[in-house]
């Protein structure tokens, strides 16, 4: 019942203006701040390790427009997942290398985790509804929010939902026909199939080395596509195809994933997803690096 109110709040603020219903996710942003203290360490521990460089002033200061943000964008899916689709088109703006999603090549579309990633995940098959487009998804506890993410995020174009406990195959296979891939492998999913490479200032982080898997044995082209939150809704911008990607090394196309991660956050550091343990799974006998008695 709760959650069946709060769908039905937030669909209710998305009628509002957007400068009204930024302004309120802003306000409850500070006030989580204050309130949510495991996760502002997390994101203050996150900020000192990525930019040991950074005045701690500056790292607060980015630490609480973190949270502004994540409230901003969350309130943001009222009007995202239910509002006229003209509306939502005239709030989302798809630039850079969009022609090359033109055509019948396999594509896998690394779009890692900005708060701005769900209005990204619109845009692609809003914009270009004549492909596939196949994202992979883990089932909520909670069947009624469960499919609330799942009828928003399918809300737009031809878009299948594939579960992550269902394998690799009906990926690759999607990948194959000349679907179009939505992946984000850019969160700590413990020690399973990950491999150790550097992120920000921290040599050995543990990433999952899916992005390349997918490429090569999906024969696909990948392209990143990064979402930022504006004043006047979303910008996603469309990188050309990497080159010479994948190669025969996972691990260092795992790396060069980190890296093009890297220096997309330094260019909007307060949107990406810092309220998560990115660095939560350490090597064998390393210490947590968020002083707790477990990684």
């Amino acid at each position: 019942m709760m959650a069946r109110i709060g769908i039905a709040l937030l669909n209710a603020l998305g009628r509002l203006p957007l400068s009204w219903l930024r302004a309120l996710g802003a306000l409850v942003g500070r006030l989580l701040f204050v309130l949510a203290r495991q996760r502002r360490k997390v994101a203050l521990r996150n900020l000192e390790l990525c930019f040991p460089e950074m005045p701690l002033a500056r790292r607060h200061a980015l630490a609480r427009e973190t949270f502004e943000v994540f409230c901003q964008t969350f309130l943001d899916r009222g009007w995202l997942w239910s509002g006229p689709e003209a509306l939502v088109r005239s709030r989302l703006q798809l630039t850079g290398a969009v022609h090359e999603l033109d055509g019948e090549t396999p594509t896998i579309v690394f779009a890692p985790h900005f708060y701005g990633m769900d209005a990204g995940g619109l845009v692609l098959p809003l914009l270009n509804t004549t492909r596939e487009f196949t994202s992979i998804f883990a089932t909520h506890p909670n069947p009624v929010l469960d499919g609330w993410f799942m009828a928003g995020r399918q809300r737009f174009g031809n878009v299948a939902m594939l579960n992550r406990a269902d394998g690799v195959r009906p990926i690759i296979q999607c990948l194959r026909k000349g679907g179009l891939l939505y992946l984000l492998p850019d969160m700590d999913y413990g020690p399973a199939d990950s491999v150790f490479v550097p992120f920000f200032a921290v040599p050995e982080v543990a990433t999952i080395p899916s992005l390349p898997r997918f490429a090569r044995l999906g024969r696909a082209k990948v392209m990143a596509l990064y979402s930022r939150m504006t004043p006047e809704g979303y910008e996603a911008h469309l990188t050309p195809a990497w080159e010479h990607y994948p190669t025969d090394d996972p691990v260092a196309d795992t790396a060069r994933m980190n890296r093009e991660l890297e220096a997309a956050i330094r260019r909007a550091p307060a949107q990406y997803y810092w309220v998560h343990k990115r660095f939560k799974t350490r090597p064998a006998g390393q210490a947590s690096l968020y002083g707790e008695g477990e990684g």
